[in-house]
């Protein structure tokens, strides 16, 4: 079969490698064009965009690059008209790919849904548009099930894929991993001011300055490839390591981690952090309008109570970013408690081979309709 993907974020290109895989376990002749990063690439197919061209992060900036959005919506109509697959795969993304469901729906080729928009958080009249655009939706998230069945509405919660990737990696010690890096010898603090341009420059020169209070550790900031090094501009002698944020995090005593998906990567891996939320004025003001949920970590929303720290906006600055730090490096009471409840939220998401089930949802859903 044919197969259109389209993830727009760094994490979705993980998932969505792991999900071709698996597809092609079921699908030997599977065949692949999408929208993505160096990850997915690497499983075969054709490359359309990559997501660096993609994440635009807050109003602001979606209102600024709004012509390069409409550009890239009406040529990614035109490329999936012209490749006629069987199916349409959507990761996340869900501003610019609710659009292309809506189009390829109408076109009467296959919807289908892996890892939802969060529209539980905000903008819950999406529900009823997906209903009629989506033809399977796959949960990652356990509590989203539930969501959905109140608007009767059936999805499958195939597990949460981090549990796959992270666990299927052979990291280096700590001493390997210094070593490989030509780190000094001190404890390390990770930095992981997100993946997007935007995120980094709201984020980078705060965590960059609380450094400044605990000199004896070292911080390392965790890059992404797909950013350039002057991005990573304006932060002194910390140094950044690219492609290895999960090693990064499993050598670390501590992190200071950009809201997303890389929270809950943190706390499958097991290390304390403070989840880090900064964007303009005007977003944040919109965003808060409409948020209907207690938090923003996807950690503390599956468990329901505020497991690990979120200093969002005005909160998050200097004073409180120590204040957090020290707790997570040197009060054993609150980093047991942590750890206790990275336990529990393992045993909520499951257990591992998402990949693998939400690829044979996807090829029973296929055959069978």
């Amino acid at each position: 079969m044919k197969y259109y993907i389209i993830a727009g974020e760094a994490s979705g290109d993980i998932h969505a490698a792991y999900l071709m895989k698996a597809i092609k376990g079921n699908d030997p002749d599977a065949e692949f064009r999408f929208w993505g990063g160096d990850k997915m690439s690497e499983q075969g197919g054709t490359l359309v965009k990559h997501y660096r061209d993609l994440a635009f992060m807050g109003l602001v900036e979606v209102l600024k690059n709004l012509r390069v959005i409409i550009k890239n919506l009406s040529f990614c109509k035109k490329d999936i008209a012209e490749y006629s697959p069987d199916a349409v795969i959507f990761v996340d993304y869900p501003g610019f790919n609710l659009k292309i469901a809506k189009f390829a729906h109408k076109k009467g080729i296959k919807t289908i849904y892996y890892i939802s928009p969060q529209i539980w958080a905000w903008h819950r009249s999406r529900v009823h548009k997906i209903k009629r655009i989506i033809d399977l939706m796959l949960s990652i998230v356990p509590f989203e099930k539930d969501f959905y069945e109140k608007y009767n509405y059936p999805v499958k919660y195939v597990g949460n894929p981090l549990l796959d990737e992270l666990s299927s990696r052979d990291y280096l010690s700590y001493d390997g991993f210094v070593k490989k890096n030509r780190l000094p010898a001190k404890p390390i603090v990770a930095l992981l001011p997100g993946s997007r341009t935007q995120e980094i420059r709201a984020m980078l020169k705060t965590m960059v300055k609380t450094a400044e209070n605990f000199k004896d550790y070292q911080f390392v900031i965790a890059g992404t490839k797909s950013q350039d090094d002057s991005v990573y501009g304006n932060r002194g002698n910390i140094p950044v390591v690219y492609g290895q944020t999960h090693n990064l995090l499993a050598v670390a005593k501590a992190a200071l981690v950009a809201s997303g998906t890389a929270s809950l990567e943190t706390a499958i891996i097991g290390t304390p952090h403070t989840v880090c939320y900064r964007t303009s004025f005007l977003t944040y003001r919109l965003a808060k309008s409409l948020i209907r949920v207690n938090f923003i970590s996807l950690v503390n929303l599956i468990m329901d109570k505020e497991v690990v720290k979120e200093l969002i906006q005005n909160d998050f600055n200097v004073e409180k970013l120590t204040l957090e730090l020290k707790g997570l490096l040197f009060d054993k009471e609150k980093i047991d408690r942590i750890k206790n409840d990275y336990l529990l939220l393992r045993k909520k998401l499951g257990n591992s081979g998402a990949s693998v089930r939400a690829a044979a949802a996807i090829h029973e859903f296929l055959t069978k309709s």
